[in-house]
């Protein structure tokens, strides 16, 4: 079926200017560029994924991009704080109406089933978002048009003639110097397309409206130049600030609707549609619940604290973005969290090569808790990663079965000791003053929440997680090298108070690293302190420290013998 998607908001738009005018005027911010802190502990963290193609299903690179953004929210709340994940698919361009054709499926059912997937995805993987995005919502149409007519009333948008090289993979244009004859890979076909991307490209000679983004190609520039750091890793803002550097084009923003019919369409203009990624960016304020009032933005979130996305779409976030948003008079998000590929033998993931990782494959076949860990693991947040379920099995046997696992089997079954005796010795006695090894152990569960906390400030989400698995590693070493199911405490009391303080030690380590595991693998976390019989309520970050918890040591689950209840059991298959 042809689609036909014509979102006129107009009435929905006076209702939405009538509402504010009532109150106040629209807020209005004279220095755009700075990206200032809350003034008030009411505003919530805010963190966003990109919103997905419904195009084709789910892959493990959207996986990625949603489990570093629920860990970064799950950190906060670890914290104590307010935080927010907004999430969700775009529903709207030409790949989904092209996508939808081929089908023959009415486009709007087609986009219902993507984005189930996707919701589906988001829950099979525990992820923990508070706003799932649509763009066939018309809450969502509405604030485009509104934003649209905003910028067209301040002179930014204006009507022109374009012509290009168009990718409709891509859904953007792409400059004549990175576009060249290629070869399709599967059929051997030779064709116009993208050097950066191997998109296909067709020449496209149209009337749009274009927004003037070199207008602020300055401001941008100044921007990051005091914000070295708005785009992590660092080297991806100095990619942006070379690009800003030679030179900005204004941004086409609209296309006509005799070719693109699936879309919001232009105030006024029914001839056009709003470009895709116009449309899609405003999400971001739609669920902070703009248009607002100048007492509610902070409280609804704004501006973003996190914008995680893939290497591919920085410049989308970290051009096009920002500068829609300096000529709204808006604040800035503070950061742009961007992380590379994953790969299948070293080759870039695509559907037409058929080498793309099925994540719900993954999930059912590892679990949620397993996948979560080693893609926060080894994924690559400065450089690509390779997708392999050798890996998987070997992160699984070394990281969370024979450290974190035997680690908790040994603490908490052990036969010569009870945990919560130890644990109300250790809180009554100096332990600090015993043997040179205790003291390095107790100072490594000391340091631990700190470390890992700069680490997560930073955004080094994987390295948060390798340091806190080097801990349990140390223990082990800390618990074998001592040795306490060598002792004999029947017998001797010195032997006695030294299992007590060893078991102290190693435990600690485990309640402190379970509290900070939560955020990467939430379940098998929460299992871990129902094993060592921590309180639901001394499970937040400040309840992570050396001896800040005396109450805990009785399971209240059942602990099992072999293989039964262990927290993390043999695999069904190590194929």
């Amino acid at each position: 079926m042809r689609p036909v998607r014509i979102l006129n908001a107009a009435p929905r738009l006076y209702r939405l200017h009538l509402r504010l005018s009532i109150h106040r005027p629209l807020v209005r911010w004279q220095s755009t560029e700075i990206t200032k802190p809350a003034s008030s502990g009411d505003k919530p963290y805010y963190v966003t994924t990109p919103i997905f193609y419904v195009n084709a299903a789910p892959h493990i690179g959207h996986l990625y991009t949603l489990i570093l953004a629920d860990i970064i929210k799950r950190w906060r709340v670890l914290k104590g704080e307010k935080a927010i994940l907004c999430t969700g698919v775009d529903e709207h361009g030409m790949k989904v109406q092209r996508a939808a054709a081929q089908l023959n499926i009415d486009t709007q059912s087609f986009c219902d089933q993507g984005a189930e997937m996707f919701q589906k995805l988001a829950r099979t993987a525990n992820i923990s978002y508070d706003h799932f995005v649509r763009t066939t919502d018309p809450s969502h149409g509405d604030v485009v048009q509104y934003v649209w007519n905003r910028l067209a009333d301040e002179g930014h948008i204006y009507l022109s003639t374009h012509e290009g090289w168009y990718s409709v993979s891509d859904e953007t244009f792409h400059p004549k110097s990175n576009v060249q004859l290629m070869k399709d890979p599967q059929t051997g076909r030779t064709m116009m397309a993208s050097k950066e991307t191997g998109s296909e490209v067709e020449w496209i000679s149209e009337s749009n409206y274009f927004f003037r983004l070199s207008a602020f190609r300055q401001r941008l520039l100044e921007f990051y130049r005091t914000h070295p750091s708005h785009v992590l890793p660092g080297f991806r803002t100095d990619e942006v600030v070379q690009h800003l550097e030679t030179g900005l084009d204004d941004l086409s923003i609209s296309r006509p609707s005799q070719r693109l019919s699936w879309g919001v369409r232009v105030p006024g203009d029914e001839t056009q549609t709003i470009y895709v990624w116009f449309d899609a960016l405003i999400n971001y304020l739609v669920k902070a619940g703009y248009p607002w009032a100048p007492a509610d933005a902070e409280a609804r979130g704004w501006p973003v604290d996190c914008h995680v996305v893939g290497k591919e779409i920085v410049r989308f976030h970290a051009v096009y973005w920002p500068a829609i948003l300096m000529a709204l008079h808006l604040p800035l998000p503070k950061q742009i969290l961007a992380h590379g590929h994953w790969t299948l033998g070293h080759r870039k993931m695509s559907k037409s090569v058929g080498n793309v990782v099925n994540p719900f494959f993954a999930i059912h076949r590892f679990d949620a808790d397993t996948i979560r860990f080693y893609m926060a693991y080894d994924g690559g947040i400065t450089d690509d990663a390779d997708y392999d379920n050798g890996f998987v099995i070997r992160r699984y046997k070394c990281e969370l079965q024979n450290a974190l696992g035997n680690l908790t089997s040994r603490i908490t079954r052990g036969k010569r000791w009870n945990v919560k005796e130890a644990v109300q010795f250790g809180r009554q006695h100096n332990i600090g003053s015993g043997e040179l090894h205790d003291l390095w152990q107790s100072t490594r569960v000391e340091d631990m929440p700190a470390t890992v906390d700069g680490l997560m400030k930073d955004l080094q989400i994987n390295r948060a997680l390798q340091h806190i698995m080097a801990q349990i590693n140390e223990t082990n070493k800390y618990l074998q090298m001592t040795s306490p199911w060598t002792m004999d405490a029947d017998t001797n009391a010195e032997a006695d108070a030294r299992i007590k303080v060893i078991v102290y030690l190693s435990a600690e380590a485990l309640r402190v690293s379970g509290i900070l595991l939560q955020p990467f693998v939430p379940d098998k976390a929460a299992l871990l302190l129902d094993m060592l019989g921590v309180a639901r309520d001394r499970r937040d970050l400040s309840s992570a420290s050396f001896g800040a918890d005396d109450s805990y040591g009785a399971s209240v689950v059942d602990l099992g013998k072999g293989h039964q209840n262990v927290l993390f059991p043999p695999l069904r298959s190590d194929e």
